[in-house]
């Protein structure tokens, strides 16, 4: 199983029939991952907890709690609901796989549900919800070769059909949004532009240490949370991994919906 990065953008992902990215997320099983995986550990930017935390680490799969974690949105959002079951066998993994690589005491959450950095883009690509998740939390304050190692630690779900998908944002500075149709800000499409050169050149050190080497990397992530999914869905495919670019679109002049495959291989 190859793992993958979506930029999920604006929750109204879900309904706005003008974003470009709709229409790739809901192609995703013609396009991209034909085969269902078994089932899917979401690694989105809107979980920040302290250390690592999983979701649905409880007995049975009782369908999960859609988390309408925005603000001032139309009130149709607030009744959108994304109930797959949750994965309590792979939460249950996690944690093994986590704590036995070092990463400390994984806390298991049973009564959280999916924020919207998963269900957004799942219900565009799992529309029927009936396949298992799981989420992970991320831990913004530790650094991108933190959660690199981190999907390091969990290559082996690859082959146990499970979808590694990282969810966040290649560019993410909510304070410098333009409107639509106008042009892409010189350091959006800097920085955009370099992570694909990074990621396709195989050069994962640049990618770790993003905020030192890439060309505005603080006005495009001013907060590294929307960066680091990423960081764990390429950390699990291993050293040798293949970054391919399977989604390129922009809203707003400064928000890209770059999205990428990882390809396995024989580390």
């Amino acid at each position: 199983m190859d793992t993958f990065f979506v930029s999920h953008g604006s929750p109204t992902l879900a309904v706005d029939e003008s974003i470009p990215a709709r229409g790739f997320l809901r192609s995703w099983r013609s396009r991209v991952l034909e085969a269902a995986p078994r089932a899917i550990l979401v690694v989105s930017a809107h979980w920040d907890t302290r250390d690592p935390a999983v979701n649905g680490a409880v007995d049975g799969a009782a369908p999960h709690d859609t988390i309408h974690d925005f603000y001032g949105f139309p009130t149709p959002m607030y009744q959108l609901k994304y109930p797959a079951p949750s994965a309590p066998n792979l939460a249950k993994r996690v944690k093994e796989l986590l704590e036995g690589a070092g990463f400390g005491r994984v806390r298991e959450d049973a009564s959280r549900g999916l924020d919207h950095g998963a269900w957004v883009p799942l219900m565009l690509m799992y529309p029927e919800a009936n396949i298992p998740v799981c989420q992970l939390s991320i831990q913004s304050r530790k650094g991108a070769a933190y959660h690199y190692n981190m999907g390091k630690a969990l290559a082996p779900l690859r082959d146990e059909g499970v979808l590694v998908l990282g969810s966040g944002n290649a560019t993410h500075n909510l304070r410098s949004i333009g409107p639509d149709g106008g042009p892409i800000a010189k350091w959006a499409e800097g920085f955009d532009t370099w992570l694909k050169e990074s990621l396709i050149n195989g050069r994962h050190d640049d990618i770790n240490n993003f905020e030192e080497r890439a060309p505005y990397g603080k006005m495009a992530h001013p907060w590294p949370d929307h960066l680091f999914p990423l960081h764990v869905a390429l950390g699990a495919a291993g050293v040798k991994a293949k970054a391919e670019l399977i989604h390129h679109s922009w809203t707003n002049c400064t928000i890209s919906y770059a999205s990428y495959r990882f390809s396995t291989s024989s580390d």
